[in-house]
């Protein structure tokens, strides 16, 4: 990483962004569920000497009774982290729960207005954009919806570059969410992503790209949405599989076991090595054009 910004430990998102997109690689930006994944996303990263951003999703935020309980246990981690790590709201369709998210001292928010009208989406885009930015948050926003999520854009219905470049103008936001072939929470990994898309968004758009649904995109093709100008990938399901999978495997194993540190731990030390695995990946992707 070459921006002078970028620190171990709690860092701005803004920071990793900007030399990613210097680079020209891409920034994984992984999924917490409870503290048990917080901790093995880390060490994943750790493991790799790379920076991560860890997202808290609305969705999150309601599991764990609101967003600050789980948004200080993230915060609290990544402080103490010997790599870069940024803390970043995902998918907030409440723009209470942006402005709480910048409040508490995230790094970056992605606001998702897409379940609105697009004049809508414009207005409360822009409203959250000003609050985040004039406290230095780094600001993320979706046009139309990705697959997966009941919404407009699913696989085969892409991202228009003039809407898109029209969308930023009017909203100031730092980053873009497009619709380009994936789909949220898929469990196999055969999305097939239209990389001639993905290329002229980044020709239309002086902001980054983000990429949502990755973890139904193969490893060939992660690399190649990179080197075609993706900088931020999102993974949450393919990750989550890891570390089920090593908890079932455990109760499996030890079915009188009542201590649930036991197997959370087992997950836990299961999603280290696939976070590492897809923090080279992905940073290693500018080199594979």
């Amino acid at each position: 990483m070459t921006n002078t910004n970028v620190t171990n430990g709690l860092t701005n998102t803004r920071a990793l962004m900007d030399a990613a997109a210097a680079a020209g690689t891409g920034l994984g930006a992984f999924n917490v569920i409870h503290l048990e994944t917080i901790e093995g996303l880390i060490a994943g990263a750790e493991a790799a000497g790379l920076p991560v951003i860890l997202q808290i999703s609305e969705n999150c935020a309601r599991y764990h009774g609101g967003l600050e309980p789980v948004a200080a246990a993230t915060l609290a981690a990544a402080r103490t982290a010997t790599v870069p790590v940024a803390v970043h709201l995902d998918h907030a369709e409440d723009e209470a729960l942006a402005r709480q998210a910048v409040d508490l001292g995230f790094g970056s928010i992605m606001f998702d207005g897409a379940h609105l009208e697009y004049a809508d989406n414009v207005a409360a885009t822009r409203r959250v954009a000003g609050y985040g930015h004039a406290r230095g948050v780094y600001v993320e926003a979706e046009l139309g919806k990705v697959g997966g999520k009941d919404g407009a854009h699913a696989p085969g219905v892409l991202t228009d570059p003039g809407e898109a470049a029209a969308f930023v103008e009017a909203t100031g936001v730092d980053a873009l969410a497009v619709a380009v072939g994936s789909s949220h929470a898929m469990t196999e990994r055969s999305a097939s992503l239209n990389l001639e898309r993905i290329a002229e968004l980044k020709d239309a758009l002086e902001v980054p790209l983000v990429l949502h649904g990755s973890s139904g995109v193969s490893d060939a093709v992660l690399v190649a949405a990179i080197a075609a100008g993706m900088r931020k990938i999102n993974v949450s399901t393919h990750l989550n599989g890891f570390f089920t999978r090593a908890v079932r495997e455990y109760l499996d194993a030890h079915p009188d076991v009542v201590d649930s540190r036991r197997y959370l731990a087992a997950g836990r030390a299961a999603l280290a090595p696939e976070a590492a695995r897809l923090l080279r990946l992905f940073a290693g992707a500018a080199t594979a054009r």
